[in-house]
């Protein structure tokens, strides 16, 4: 990983970080100086391209610091408090139930990358290996839980009620011919539980974190799809700054190819750029919603 560029600090925070000793560390920084308030977005993990779009953002007068977290609950409620100004590190599904869970009004603004879901194995190297009755782990929140769910009838190794939608559970599993005993745990942890179970389905940026390549994954859905459409990750605003001029500068510079290409090297080629303009995202974000809602 490059070293940060000069005037960008990075923020580590711990799961027990609340956004009110966020906005105690942020604000002991020093920030200010000639590019004047800086650009505070929320990420999970590291994100090499934050990097590259604060240098360039520097070159237009702005300053843009991650702030990093390593906790999914954390990065929206720091931002409706208004400890950051923006994040990015959630797909639309994610936003939509961190939104109806929390009462929060965040809004996306920009479309970055759809990336694959894995199935991933520390003990089979196949699909077929899988024996009867594995052991799979899944992320606990609803909104990858069901995109899992989805990873595995992709896989053709259960079957979902056809109206199960995007935020299926193990309830909604109609065949299960392998017998798999399926154990939910936080998302972040899914990498440490191959050590036990047969096989873990695992977020993309958590397995790299992990060291895990993605090539070997076992199966993978299709990012290219359009039923990943609901899995593209934005860059989001509070509802009522959606609209910021500096915003719009960074969601112009995140298009850059200096930006892009960095996306690419970082994802070892996995992700996949979607660009869907922000009344787009955010209709999307109301349609998924309303499924929550039913």
């Amino acid at each position: 990983m490059s070293a940060a560029p000069p005037r960008r600090r990075r923020t580590a925070l711990a799961l027990t970080t609340t956004a009110t000793a966020l906005a105690l560390l942020v604000s002991g920084c020093g920030f200010g100086g000639p590019e004047g308030k800086p650009i505070r977005v929320g990420v999970s993990g590291d994100s090499p391209e934050w990097e590259v779009l604060a240098k360039e953002a520097k070159k237009e007068g702005l300053t843009v610091e991650t702030v990093v977290f390593d906790d999914y609950s954390l990065p929206n409620k720091a931002l409706s408090a208004g400890d950051i100004e923006l994040n990015a590190f959630q797909h639309l599904v994610f936003l939509a139930q961190s939104n109806t869970e929390n009462k929060t009004d965040i809004a996306p603004v920009a479309a970055t990358t759809v990336v694959p879901l894995g199935l991933y194995s520390g003990k089979h190297k196949q699909l077929a290996d899988l024996p009867d009755g594995a052991s799979v782990t899944l992320p606990n929140d609803p909104a990858n839980q069901g995109r899992g769910l989805r990873v595995l009838e992709q896989a053709k190794v259960i079957e979902l009620k056809k109206d199960a939608g995007l935020f299926a559970t193990p309830d909604d599993i109609t065949a299960n011919p392998k017998h798999i005993k399926i154990t939910l745990v936080n998302a972040q942890q899914t990498p440490r539980t191959l050590k036990d179970a047969d096989a873990a389905i695992i977020n993309d940026g958590v397995a790299e974190l992990a060291g895990i390549d993605a090539k070997t994954a076992l199966f993978k859905d299709d990012p290219a799809s359009p039923q990943s459409v609901p899995y593209l990750n934005v860059i989001a605003a509070r509802a009522d700054r959606k609209d910021d001029p500096d915003y719009a500068k960074i969601v112009k510079l995140y298009a850059s190819q200096a930006v892009q290409d960095e996306v690419r090297r970082t994802s070892n080629g996995t992700a996949h750029h979607i660009d869907l303009p922000a009344p787009e995202l955010q209709a999307e974000l109301a349609r998924i919603t309303k499924q929550l809602a039913k």
